[in-house]
């Protein structure tokens, strides 16, 4: 299995990570009035990467094939890391909303403020990995851009503060940091899961909620009016075709971040790698 064999290497994929995680949501830019809860239909190139990724890197040297380590491992790691796959995706459903209820400025402060400090702690708690001095340092940052942010904000004349948008901002920062504690388990606690198997299962988890999640936001939208599935099916070739290659983007970011989560650890790997910070 292809693993980080030093920390330069670790850093490199979890800056990668961060940018693929960060970048894959604007190929939907590309598309034109086709609803975001209809485009998360098309992200199964996030498990197609994944699952790449498992026969190729994670088979690559010497040691028991992905299959083997999979049955080898503990089943309650693969039930955590699913759990974590189903809010990682309904965290990203709500920033979304967020975003378009209260703007980006406001509503990315606040949910990656929350998500930052939240995730770095008990990712860290499960279990104590590097430096803690400088993961406190650099987590006070969070809360000290959040105050800035929304200091500039005010000063540009920014009106879209709600209660609704702040409420959805808080809940979506709550979520996102919230997954990190359920991947960690199992790759640390027991016989774990590797890094390749976790993006497996977290991105197939996160790829299935949209048939759970996306109907209800349609039913009951957060913002605007009611929508249906019958706009997927009237979507172009091209907006199909954005949307895999999001899912694509999205899967190269997820492998990267848990594969470099195995050598600096998950809380040094989610500060990093999280491109909502």
């Amino acid at each position: 299995m292809y693993s980080a064999a030093t920390f330069a290497a670790a850093l490199a994929m979890t800056m990668l990570g961060a940018v693929f995680w960060g970048a894959w949501a604007s190929t939907h830019q590309g598309t034109r009035n086709y609803a975001l809860e209809l485009f998360y239909g098309d992200i199964a190139g996030v498990v197609l990467v994944s699952i790449v990724f498992a026969f190729t890197l994670s088979s690559h040297g010497p040691g028991e094939s992905f299959r083997a380590k999979v049955h080898a491992a503990v089943g309650g790691n693969i039930l955590y890391t699913v759990i974590g796959g189903f809010i990682f995706n309904i965290a990203n459903l709500l920033l979304v909303a967020g975003i378009a209820i209260a703007s980006l400025a406001i509503a990315f402060p606040i949910a990656t403020g929350i998500a930052v400090i939240e995730g770095v702690v008990l990712s860290y708690a499960l279990p104590p990995k590097s430096n803690r001095a400088y993961l406190a340092g650099g987590v006070a940052l969070a809360p000290a851009a959040t105050v800035f942010d929304g200091m500039a904000c005010k000063r540009l004349g920014g009106n879209r503060v709600t209660k609704k948008g702040i409420a959805v901002d808080v809940i979506a920062g709550l979520l996102m940091g919230g997954f990190a504690p359920f991947v960690t388990p199992s790759m640390t606690a027991g016989w774990a899961l590797t890094p390749y198997s976790v993006a497996v299962f977290f991105s197939l988890a996160a790829f299935l909620c949209c048939f759970v999640a996306n109907p209800c936001l349609m039913k009951y939208p957060l913002l605007g009016e009611r929508g249906t599935f019958r706009g997927f099916w009237r979507a172009s070739a091209k907006e199909h075709l954005l949307g895999l290659f999001g899912g694509c983007i999205w899967g190269l970011g997820g492998g990267f971040n848990f594969v470099a989560a195995g050598f600096v650890g998950a809380a040094i790997s989610y500060t990093i790698g999280n491109p909502r910070r």
